[in-house]
């Protein structure tokens, strides 16, 4: 394993210390934490707070959405590991200004449970706290840390809309319903070519063939539903948008957000070939994207791979949040 860090067990103290040195602007560390709130304590005057993390190894995410517009705070737990509740707590204290707190948490049972105990601990100091745990992932029902299905990469874009809605004054009772219109029509699945290797253990979560592929790998090299030999990657498309097509039921009609996301180990160049196959395709069904992103968003440490989620914008202001300022890291 060749990783440029310092002692494996000290990695994400030291990455969330680098994050808020070198982006003062936006973060800042809430003492004795792995925690990270906007550095604008201002831009939460009066708003509901916005909270999300689970386990480090996806950079940018969560950290990487702080700051006005998106996320209030996000909590980073050890890689791949649930945060602990009193974490999430310090958290929620820091995130709420007198309007309560919304939690953006991903399908895992331990974020869940964690998250829920950290809300109890929350309510018990009467901050109003709600929440949605999305679970974007269609390529398997159950997974290793799952029950139902993953939250992944459509996690930002849940991100994005309830963020540009709490910025724009709704109130905590509306972005809990905007996040229950939203979570359902937000699918994404992804293709792998090679696993993470955790800094921890020195080891892959999987082993592939230099010729083999695997699709609907979850971003804790979870594994998906087929393995087979490597394919170009306009046949890669194929199998993924199909796959969303089964679930969304793509409709020339109707309007799309794309998110191309990179594992990690993916060069821009090749999340860009897949994007110019992916339009093509769509192209093919009388479909053009309205809003689109392409980049590394929620990886899986140095995992090369990629992620399709789609969203069907099914009301003009989800388009409007999407487009809305910010002033992130990593938007």
């Amino acid at each position: 394993m060749k990783k440029i860090i310092d002692n494996p067990n000290d990695v994400v103290d030291e990455m969330v210390s680098g994050m808020s040195k070198a982006y003062p602007q936006y973060i800042r560390r809430i003492p004795q934490t792995d925690a990270l709130v906007r550095a604008n304590e201002a831009s939460m005057t009066g708003k509901v707070g916005l909270v999300s993390g689970g386990g480090s190894g996806h950079e940018p995410t969560h950290a990487g959405f702080v700051g006005k517009g998106m996320l209030s705070a996000a909590v980073c737990g050890q890689v791949f590991t649930s945060p602990t509740p009193d974490q999430i707590y310090a958290a929620i204290k820091a995130a709420d200004h007198g309007n309560g707190v919304f939690l953006i948490i991903k399908n895992y049972s331990g974020d869940v449970m964690n998250f829920e105990m950290a809300m109890d601990m929350a309510e018990m100091e009467d901050i109003k706290v709600k929440s949605i745990v999305v679970d974007d992932d269609i390529a398997v029902e159950n997974s290793t840390y799952t029950q139902g299905r993953r939250g992944v990469a459509g996690t930002i874009l849940m991100h994005k809309i309830l963020g540009a809605a709490a910025q724009n004054g709704a109130s905590l009772a509306e972005i809990e319903e905007l996040a229950k219109q939203v979570l359902p029509n937000i699918k994404t699945i992804a293709v792998a070519l090679s696993a993470a290797t955790n800094p921890e253990t020195g080891k892959p979560g999987f082993t592939l063939k230099d010729d083999e592929i695997e699709y609907g790998v979850g971003i804790h090299s979870e594994p998906g539903y087929r393995v087979e030999k490597i394919k170009p990657a306009n046949e890669l498309v194929k199998e993924l948008l199909g796959k969303l097509d089964n679930e969304l039921k793509l409709d020339s009609a109707k309007k799309y957000a794309v998110l191309v996301n990179g594992m990690g180990a993916t060069p821009l160049m090749e999340q860009y070939v897949f994007t110019n196959d992916l339009f093509n395709q769509l192209n093919e069904r009388g479909l053009k994207p309205v809003f689109t992103k392409v980049g590394n968003y929620m990886t899986s440490l140095d995992m090369a791979g990629i992620s399709l989620t789609m969203l069907e914008i099914q009301d003009d202001k989800w388009f409007e949040y999407l487009n809305t300022p910010v002033e992130t890291i990593a938007w």
